[in-house]
């Protein structure tokens, strides 16, 4: 579908005021933010709500119709409001990507916008304000970092190439994470939308994660692609579209990367899946 440049450059340009404005406030938070377990496997602060809140608030200026997904619902459920127009734009949000480091005041974490119509990614901000970097991502738009354009690198899997893999795995190691942690250099970043925009300015070749949710990869998914990189599950298929009114937060395992890694990638997940 083709989208009218003035309305990308609205999206894009209400993502990034937001993005900062919760981004800004999460560091001016940082040494007084108290975490608390979400569930088994996840933390939240009061910063992430209120970042959160933040975000909803500032894209409902422009866009009041507009639908949302974002992480931080009652109860340790996501948060979900249908659009109320007949367009169908749903703006997916991380007020916090990365939360475990940021209640012990590392500063790997990121605040990740995306937007999906029509099931598509086709629109995404990444803002990581402990460097002030604004990675920013659209359809018929070249994705950028700080307003300079980025291209994922051609850099195939070998002993120079970092690849970004989850921190930790709820079952068991898979073979394959082996074969790349021989192969490559591995990196975790604690943030899987941290880790795509990476992809995105080729700092890492590719990354995979198993657990992520919408919230983690669709503002990551639209700078990659917009970047020249591919977005697919660990078998090759799409992972977009998604079915927003009936998404209710389960996991979206996840490769992306540059071609020639994305695809040596999924090569090496096949061969050595269990």
């Amino acid at each position: 579908m083709k989208y009218e440049h003035s309305l990308i450059s609205k999206i894009l340009e209400t993502a990034i005021v937001a993005a900062r404005l919760a981004g800004q406030h999460a560091m001016e938070k940082i040494d007084y933010a108290k975490p608390v377990a979400k569930d088994s496997e996840q933390l939240v602060t009061q910063v992430d709500c209120d970042c959160q809140e933040m975000i909803i608030r500032k894209i409902k200026e422009t866009f009041p119709d507009h639908g949302f997904i974002a992480e931080e619902g009652d109860s340790g459920k996501l948060f979900k409001q249908s659009p109320r127009g007949s367009d169908g734009f749903w703006w997916v949000i991380d007020p916090i990507d990365g939360t475990n480091n940021y209640v012990h005041k590392m500063l790997d974490f990121c605040v990740s916008i995306g937007v999906i119509h029509e099931g598509m990614p086709i629109a995404g901000v990444i803002y990581v304000p402990a460097t002030d970097s604004m990675f920013t991502g659209a359809v018929d738009v070249d994705s950028q970092l700080n307003n300079r354009r980025i291209e994922v690198g051609q850099q195939k899997l070998d002993r120079f190439a970092s690849v970004g893999l989850d921190g930790h795995f709820a079952d068991k190691v898979p073979g394959w994470l082996n074969d790349v942690i021989l192969k490559c250099r591995f990196r975790n970043y604690g943030s899987t939308a941290l880790q795509m925009a990476y992809v995105a300015s080729a700092g890492l070749a590719c990354t995979a994660t198993g657990y992520p949710k919408l919230w983690d990869i669709a503002g990551g998914a639209a700078i990659v692609l917009g970047a020249g990189g591919k977005v697919t599950n660990w078998q090759g298929d799409d992972v977009f579209p998604v079915d927003m009114e009936n998404y209710d937060g389960g996991k979206l395992p996840t490769a992306a990367g540059n071609p020639n890694a994305h695809k040596e990638l999924l090569e090496m997940i096949a061969k050595n899946p269990n």
